[in-house]
């Protein structure tokens, strides 16, 4: 009988703090009060340092893409 690996073999990519700012264009504080107001992007602790999934910053950057149009949707062409 053959049994799967149920992990993949690879880990999905994560960011620091201070590079996803960096790639932001913001400052770390920034990202900080955000996730205080619950408003920034999910991460989790490795030891004392916060690391955010790259899949977590695209869906997150995604509803802030998807809250701007609601607020200020594309008007069409005359």
């Amino acid at each position: 009988m053959e049994t799967t690996n149920a992990h993949p073999s690879a880990l999905e990519a994560v960011l620091t703090i201070s590079e996803l700012a960096a790639d932001l264009g913001v400052s770390v504080q920034l990202i900080y009060d955000l996730r205080s107001q619950g408003r920034g992007p999910r991460g989790f602790r490795v030891g004392r340092e916060l690391r955010f999934r790259i899949s977590e910053v695209e869906a997150w950057l995604a509803g802030l893409e998807d809250a701007d149009q609601e607020r200020h949707p594309r008007r069409s062409a005359p």
